[in-house]
């Protein structure tokens, strides 16, 4: 990695692909691109905190810690870029997904030796995701890390654009490149001074996430329980050392997304006793008993969906361009199959153009929207679907969903179709 500490107000310096966001889509896209050796520039709003490579090898806060759900295809793309030897030992797998309603009959699971699978996907800490992604990106001499940088303005012509960068430090900057990708989260910045629209749709609801104890460890099994508040789960995750989820880890650590209604999330994120008597009442005995709980998150669900990702030499990616429903873990795995798919499609760019590639051509721009469009509907109705049936309280579709939870299980052929779809493995 090259760093750049003396910062001259109102350099204009020409640079390769410029990528704006360091959360973890910004952080993954640049090692796809540094995979394919394509130089990039990586802009992060905040202030990294200083790690080593042996910082998070021991969990300080055992009980504190917002995860990610990978998807089997998330994990396949972090594999091909080398990436999964130092992210496998934080992770745990999900051999087994048990869904139900709550108060209600209808029941399945799918478990991975029936589907013929190695895991479902992997549960990750993003405390540790994020660390390792940053490490990766420190190692990396492809990518120019700017921290404590800020996108305060936009421009572009048909050769280049630029951003204007304000940095913690009061100087400033202006960047040239040929594209600039803007993974800068769902209030984007970028994507306010493009003047991109958006469709918002406030679900009413706050999602709670945490780690809890059990008294029963998990088995590397997810639970998906439906309740009229919204969906919830319980996942699996290591012991918190590092260990990879191995068969002989004890595992009573679990991950936690409790959706309640809005103006309601005080009582739980402020009462442990309250937080831990309500998980028991939704998910009975299938966890065990609830013995521990950390501290507590509360995330607004919102919809957002651009009204277009690309606008000339500008692409929005991640958040910025598709903000979703957390059900069954979709979002972070759509976001990764994008940056896959952009980055092959500029590694294919300079090995058909060489060094005269034009990495923001339009008509290449374009192509990758319109290919990507046809996951990211797939991915968006599939959200839709399950929040609006399984929180809508009418009794009638209530019975309905329960009789199709039961088909699900029963009806051969219907589980390897889904399984397939919720690993990611058809885009």
């Amino acid at each position: 990695m090259t760093t750049d500490t003396q910062h001259n107000k109102t350099t204009s310096t020409h640079q390769p692909i410029i990528i704006v966001g360091g959360g973890n889509v910004g952080l993954s896209f640049a090692l796809l691109l540094a995979h394919h050796q394509i130089d990039c520039v990586l802009l992060e709003h905040f202030r990294y905190p200083t790690i080593e490579v042996d910082d998070d090898r021991e969990r300080t806060q055992y009980l504190d810690s917002r995860n990610t759900a990978l998807s089997r295809r998330t994990v396949q793309i972090y594999q091909e870029i080398g990436l999964w030897d130092r992210l496998q030992s934080y992770a745990c797998r999900i051999d087994r997904v048990l869904i139900s309603e709550v108060g209600s009959f209808g029941k399945a699971s799918l478990e991975k030796d029936a589907e013929g699978v190695e895991s479902f996907g992997q549960v990750m800490e993003n405390a540790h995701l994020g660390r390792q992604l940053l490490l990766a990106v420190k190692d990396s001499p492809y990518i120019t890390l700017y921290d404590g940088a800020s996108v305060t303005d936009i421009a572009q012509d048909e050769q280049s654009a630029s951003v204007t960068v304000q940095f913690d430090t009061g100087e400033s900057r202006v960047l040239i490149s040929t594209l600039v990708v803007a993974c800068d989260g769902q209030h984007s910045s970028v994507r306010k001074l493009l003047g991109i629209d958006v469709d918002t749709h406030d679900y009413g609801q706050v999602g709670i996430v945490g780690v809890v104890q059990t008294d029963e460890p998990h088995r590397h099994s997810a639970i998906e329980r439906f309740s009229t508040a919204g969906p919830l789960a319980v996942l699996p995750l290591t012991d918190g050392r590092g260990d990879g989820g191995t068969d002989s880890t004890q595992g009573y650590r679990r991950s936690v997304v409790f959706i309640c209604k809005k103006g309601e999330e005080n009582q739980y994120l402020n009462n442990d006793d309250k937080y831990l008597q309500t998980l028991q009442q939704v998910f009975g005995t299938a966890a065990g008993r609830f013995v521990a709980t950390g501290k507590r998150g509360a995330y607004p669900l919102t919809k957002v969906l651009a009204h277009r990702q690309v606008s000339g030499r500008f692409v929005i990616m991640g958040n910025a361009a598709h903000t979703l429903h957390p059900v069954a873990g979709q979002g972070f795995n759509l976001c990764l199959r994008d940056a896959y798919a952009m980055a092959n499609l500029l590694a294919k760019a300079r090995a058909d153009d060489g060094d005269a590639v034009d990495f923001g051509r339009y008509d290449r721009l374009a192509a990758y929207e319109q290919s990507r469009l046809k996951d990211q509907k797939r991915v968006i109705k599939f959200c839709d679907t399950v929040v609006g049936s399984f929180c809508h309280p009418n009794p009638v579709m209530k019975f309905a969903r329960n009789v199709g939870l039961v088909c699900f299980d029963k009806i051969p052929g219907i589980k390897p179709l889904v399984a397939t779809y919720a690993m990611g493995l058809k885009s």
